[in-house]
């Protein structure tokens, strides 16, 4: 393999290993909203009870993801420098930017917010308790949307001119509401709630086979998960094609590809555009990741389909065939969305900057031995990172609400609980995790 090759390897592997945690998160933190909101303002104590262990149970497996998925996210930044030094020097003024609040909101605003909300259980009135959480995930889109504007940049650049090699941004908004980076962000968000409403099916699935007796707690999970899902899963392909008409004219050859179009004819085009070279690139993966990503969407949606209808007259708690069906179709929203990352990355090869600034001109002077290093071991942590990660859910998910730590409470010490001006929250709980 070539250095460039090894780049590329190394950059797609982490990404994509990266991503399976970000698509989980945007899936899981607005539905864990949901269910603090509802429990929060319940008046009906027993229902107000099942409601909050409802919260703090899936609230739980969002934070494993999270904190082992910050870490892997931490990696992203320093492989531009590392590996890519050349869209630094070419586009660092124009992608730096929406990188840099990216970090901004992800690393610090939604970290503090997340980090005060998990230590708030007791401590905080509800009302800013529940805050809190939307907070988390109101910053957590707009950390996506920062960054589809810095990928829209390079599948779509706009707002920019180049002056001397180097390019400068020109019109702020149009690189905030550049189509690339909108169209995709939207997909991006309905693919996210149909793996989160999925995943949540799936695990609820799993305790209706064991016979659990928290039947409230995953009825009411289940009934979140499907009504959130149904419309999400039906609707995503349907987004998802709303590109194609910016696709084929502002990549071509990724549309040719696609529709087994005129691959020559294209390439001619793009060889008296920018100048010879082959743009003609991986064309039977991006079918792959197409087909994929239509076969698994279809897949999904029926099922959550079926899954509705079955709810009426409680058919789906007792009907087991569908449990396992539910189970086994966790993986299928993942898998969907390593396609649609590959089709979106791939498919603009040879550019990183599509039309400005090739793969081999971003690379940085770094030799193949020193990149054989890097890329194996960035691909082993980050393997065992995930690993990790879906080794702590998986074990978390199977003991079901009673090994929930998050929010777990125990009374304070005599000493504390009496001192001027506490009151009963006060003298009953602090927040451990």
């Amino acid at each position: 393999m070539s250095a460039a090759d090894l780049a590329r390897l190394q950059f797609a592997a982490t990404t994509g290993i990266h991503w399976l945690f970000v698509i989980l998160t945007m899936g899981l933190v607005p539905l864990v909203a949901v269910m603090h909101t509802r429990a929060a303002f319940t008046r009906d104590p027993v229902k107000r009870a099942v409601r909050e262990r409802m919260t703090r149970f899936w609230g739980q497996l969002y934070v494993i993801n999270y904190a082992v998925g910050i870490v892997t996210g931490l990696v992203m930044e320093f492989q531009f420098g590392l590996s890519w030094s050349g869209l630094s020097k070419f586009a660092g003024n124009v992608f730096g930017a929406p990188l840099a609040l990216e970090t901004l909101i992800a690393f610090f605003a939604e970290s503090t917010f997340l980090g005060m909300w998990i230590f708030g259980w007791g401590r905080l009135r509800k009302s800013v308790h529940v805050t809190l959480i939307w907070l988390v995930a109101l910053t957590a889109y707009a950390s996506a949307y920062w960054i589809m504007v810095a990928n829209g940049f390079l599948q779509n650049p706009v707002g920019y001119e180049v002056r001397d090699g180097t390019a400068y941004l020109t019109d702020f908004g149009a690189l905030l509401t550049n189509p690339s980076a909108l169209n995709a962000l939207a997909h991006i968000t309905l693919a996210a709630l149909t793996t989160g409403t999925v995943f949540i099916m799936g695990v609820s699935a799993y305790h209706f086979l064991r016979g659990t007796k928290e039947t409230e707690l995953f009825r009411g999970s289940m009934r979140l998960a499907i009504l959130v899902g149904t419309p999400a899963a039906w609707f995503v392909a349907t987004v998802g094609e709303m590109q194609v008409p910016l696709i084929r004219e502002t990549q071509p050859m990724k549309m040719a590809a696609l529709e087994n179009g005129d691959v020559a004819g294209v390439q001619a085009r793009l060889v008296k555009e920018f100048g010879p070279g082959d743009y003609v690139f991986a064309h039977d993966w991006l079918r792959l990741s197409m087909e994929s990503m239509k076969i698994i969407g279809y897949t999904v949606s029926s099922v959550i389909i079926i899954a509705a209808i079955l709810l009426w007259k409680g058919r789906l708690w007792r009907w087991r065939p569908m449990s396992y069906v539910l189970i086994a179709m966790i993986p299928l929203p993942f898998i969907a969305s390593i396609g649609g990352w590959v089709l979106r990355e791939m498919g603009r090869q040879p550019w990183l900057v599509y039309g400005e600034l090739t793969v081999e001109d971003a690379l940085s002077s770094v030799s193949k031995v020193s990149l054989t290093v890097s890329c194996t071991l960035f691909i082993a942590i980050f393997l065992a990172l995930a690993a990790v990660n879906w080794t702590l859910i998986t074990r978390f998910a199977r003991r079901g609400p009673d090994a929930t730590q998050l929010g777990a409470t125990e009374p304070l010490p005599d000493d504390l609980s009496e001192g001027p001006g506490s009151g009963t929250d006060e003298k009953q709980t602090a927040a451990v995790f």
